[in-house]
């Protein structure tokens, strides 16, 4: 599965977050500690950040090239500064292309969006059931095949149907999916994390009680008064891990201060 890394406080060069660490998100895809179906994320890097002081949409760079092997992202990192970050390197789906469609981040407006996990024979399962529910005007934004592009654009149907918060939207996605799941006797594995630019959204969610990893850590003297979240820690702290089937909401009109929120599968419910 794929490694996930997001920050949320004071502008930073993104090659702090990215690269300066004993175990950064770039050993991560070559030497990661806690993967469950892979040894490699070797498939692909894609980082989401936001201008440090104006209000506009992510700035986006992907690439299937493995990280560790991409000579341009380290400049890119050195140049690039911003207090809201999203960033994956990429395990592919075995079957799925290593093509910059189904390369993360996925972006719409100021939304930018991170997924690590998957849905069970979803070409089989979920596939037309989603895309079939979805508006004409998100369907034809989906261009890659992956169930995480799928996922964002359930997400984004919420936010417009109900201009609802990114906490109740991705909730309510999460909602579907353990349905769907207990449905069709699937397993969902869901470790996401989407932003606005200004809050930010985490879950780490997975129907059969296994979820991948995933951390928090705020307010760190490496990086203080902000929020890290990362599949796994990047260096030696007390990194908090997230339960099973929370969300993390990192409310900016607060101080960043975090809320967590549990979240009960539907074959799970009593």
């Amino acid at each position: 599965m794929c490694r996930l890394l997001a920050y949320r406080g004071p502008t930073v060069q993104l090659d702090q977050l990215i690269y300066h660490h004993d175990h950064s998100l770039i050993v991560q895809s070559y030497q990661p500690r806690e993967m469950e179906t892979a040894i490699l994320n070797a498939d692909g890097v894609g980082i989401g950040w936001y201008h440090p002081t104006q209000k506009t949409a992510p700035f986006v760079y992907r690439n299937t090239l493995p990280a560790w092997n991409d000579i341009n992202l380290p400049h890119l990192c050195r140049y690039a500064e911003s207090g809201a970050v999203l960033a994956y390197v990429r395990s592919a789906t075995p079957g799925l292309a290593v093509d910059l469609h189904n390369c993360q981040p996925f972006t719409d407006g100021p939304l930018c969006f991170i997924h690590n996990g998957y849905i069970e024979h979803f070409r089989h399962n979920l596939y037309r059931p989603i895309r079939e529910s979805l508006p004409d005007d998100i369907y034809r934004t989906i261009h890659g095949l992956t169930d995480s592009e799928h996922i964002f654009a359930m997400v984004r149907q919420r936010i417009k149907q109900s201009r609802c918060p990114l906490n109740t939207a991705l909730y309510e996605v999460l909602e579907t999916l353990s349905r769907a799941a207990a449905a069709h006797g699937i397993r969902v594995a869901a470790n996401i994390i989407i932003s606005d630019g200004e809050h930010m959204v985490a879950s780490r969610y997975d129907t059969t009680g296994q979820a991948p990893s995933l951390y928090w850590l705020q307010n760190h003297p490496r990086f203080p008064n902000s929020v890290l979240f990362a599949s796994e820690p990047l260096f030696e702290a007390e990194w908090s891990r997230c339960p099973e089937n929370t969300l993390v909401t990192v409310d900016a009109n607060r101080d960043l201060h975090c809320q967590t929120l549990a979240f009960t599968p539907a074959d799970q419910a009593a």
